[in-house]
């Protein structure tokens, strides 16, 4: 069984705000799971069980606020007994534009309170963790993390968080190192995103050269440059 732990803040005031898009990976991961809403408060936690394909996975909000993540993680690695490496935590990150990923399979916490009080807690920085960008700001740190997504955002989000779920299920199933070769990489197309949902035409042609990865709803394809599809 893996641990996937999402920071984030409880209460209706965070809700969807960009602290709180771990919690937002999660809600993906239980719902391809068929388990959202099947939620257990267990050791300052909320945790719900769940199987994505042949992976176990135990997905867990701490219920204590960012700054004090920690504690719930301890708790439940002494409660669930497992060990640091079958534990990822999903965590936003300010530092990274919206549309990047980052997985690591171990690093310092960096200014993330919520990264500060795990390793304070646990002793350790050996554990994994998938950075979700959610944009610069120009104004207060504190305001920007604690806002919510602007309108014009939204298409842009629903493809991060779907990414950013699929690089969960590759780190529970094949480990840190190659989920981070996979999906470190990756970046959103808006316009071919646009396409694939039949709005309208993709703007710009991607070169023979430079195949588009794009994600259908059978999963991610590669999009060949027009000259070849005609030839199909």
């Amino acid at each position: 069984m893996k641990i996937v732990v999402g920071l984030g803040n409880p209460g209706r005031q965070y809700e969807e705000t960009r602290h709180n898009v771990g919690w937002m990976v999660l809600d993906r991961l239980a719902d391809r799971a068929g388990v959202a809403g099947r939620v257990k408060a267990r050791n300052a936690a909320a945790i719900v069980r769940g199987r994505i394909g042949d992976v176990d996975l135990l997905l867990a909000k701490p219920t204590t606020y960012m700054n004090l993540s920690g504690v719930a993680v301890r708790k439940l690695l002494a409660g669930e007994r497992r060990p640091l490496k079958d534990m990822l935590v999903v965590v936003d990150d300010m530092d990274l534009p919206l549309g990047r990923l980052r997985l690591r399979e171990r690093g310092s916490a960096g200014t993330h309170n919520g990264l500060r009080s795990i390793v304070g807690e646990l002793g350790s920085q050996d554990f994994a963790r998938l950075r979700v960008g959610i944009g610069g700001h120009a104004g207060s740190a504190t305001g920007h993390v604690l806002s919510r997504f602007a309108a014009d955002e939204s298409a842009l989000v629903e493809q991060v968080l779907d990414a950013a779920a699929d690089a969960v299920e590759t780190w529970a199933r094949d480990g840190a190192a190659r989920a981070a070769n996979r999906w470190n990489a990756w970046a959103p197309d808006e316009p071919l995103a646009a396409f694939d949902a039949g709005v309208s035409e993709p703007p710009n042609e991607p070169a023979a050269s430079e195949p588009t990865i794009v994600r259908r709803l059978t999963g991610w394809r590669r999009l060949l440059p027009r000259h070849e599809r005609d030839r199909r």
